[in-house]
């Protein structure tokens, strides 16, 4: 079975990626992208494009309302990854499924998942703007009493897409409630392209549970999060780390090592744009991610309460150190 990173927005970006790849993944999405940013020049926009040595391979995801603004996006994409011998980038994705509010308020995300026929349209000019496969992320419809998946797979197919992805719960239920693994199922059944199923995998009992749907792969996303590892730890499951701890450790140091080197990147390649220092960058990733890997040890709660504060590298490893394992 391959296992495939989810995008996270705020989460995916390279360094992540990158500790996934290490940690297993087979390929990894980036943050949502937005089609209308890369249209209309927007230069930070173009930092979430950006991949980082010791990456393995990704799907660049674009989101959007326009179909003018998709195409445009995807011709840009398409030769700024060409004039940098971009190799790592393997797919563009075309998100239909993400429910939160600011993205589907301006018709984008999962409000796309309403209307098969523009997911066709977005697709296909999509598809006629690069030469890279196409797919579709998307969820079962909008609610219980509208479920549209088949029509989206059938838009998808007919668009040209290379595969699709469902996360299989409606837009009304956000990341929580029961994941549908008989529509999944049906899906896959229905399909003649490749199926990945998305939704609330954190173990090997869910994992065999989406697998036995028939699916080509599975998406994994908030389980990532504290464990980078989980992609290795599915495929092998009596694999279990000497110590735990140490291994979140070793985790945590090697994850603020590639952050600050994208950081410099970041610097390097856009000279013109506003990259926050070395602490700024930090201590911003230290409260929304890095915080993650002491969850459930001793000192756990004292210390995510000491990060809250931090706003230095010296900061962060002082606190870090208090722990007895720096």
């Amino acid at each position: 079975m391959r296992y495939v990173l989810a995008p996270l927005a705020g989460f995916t970006d390279a360094p992540f990626r990158r500790m996934c790849f290490e940690g297993g993944a087979d390929l990894s999405y980036t943050e949502m992208i937005s089609a209308a940013g890369l249209a209309h020049g927007s230069s930070p926009t173009h930092h979430l494009m950006e991949t980082m040595p010791g990456e393995g391979p990704l799907a660049l995801q674009l989101f959007g309302s326009r179909e003018s603004d998709l195409a445009r996006a995807t011709a840009i994409v398409t030769d700024e990854l060409a004039q940098r011998g971009e190799r790592r980038v393997v797919e563009l994705n075309l998100n239909a499924g993400c429910p939160m509010t600011k993205v589907t308020r301006e018709g984008a995300g999962a409000r796309l998942a309403e209307d098969p026929d523009k997911v066709h349209r977005f697709l296909a000019a999509m598809v006629a703007n690069t030469d890279l496969p196409v797919t579709l992320k998307t969820r079962l419809g909008p609610h219980p009493a509208r479920t549209t998946v088949l029509e989206l797979l059938d838009a998808a197919e007919r668009a040209g897409a290379h595969g699709f992805t469902l996360h299989a719960r409606y837009t009304s239920q956000m990341h929580g409630g029961a994941v549908h693994l008989d529509l999944l199922r049906e899906v896959v059944q229905r399909a003649h392209i490749p199926v990945t199923g998305n939704g609330s995998v954190t173990d090997t009992k869910s994992a065999a549970a989406m697998a036995a749907t028939g699916v080509a792969a599975i998406m994994i996303g908030r389980a990532a999060l504290a464990n980078p590892s989980i992609f290795r730890d599915l495929k092998e499951p009596g694999r279990a780390a000497a110590d735990p701890v140490a291994e979140r450790m070793v985790s945590f140091r090697r994850h603020l090592g590639y952050l600050l080197a994208f950081r410099d990147q970041l610097a390097a390649r856009f000279p013109h744009d506003h990259v926050p220092s070395p602490d700024a960058f930090a201590s911003v990733k230290m409260h929304v991610h890095l915080f993650r890997y002491f969850s459930g040890r001793p000192g756990a709660a004292a210390l995510r309460a000491r990060l809250n504060s931090v706003r230095t590298l010296a900061e962060i490893r002082d606190a870090v150190a208090a722990l007895g394992e720096w």
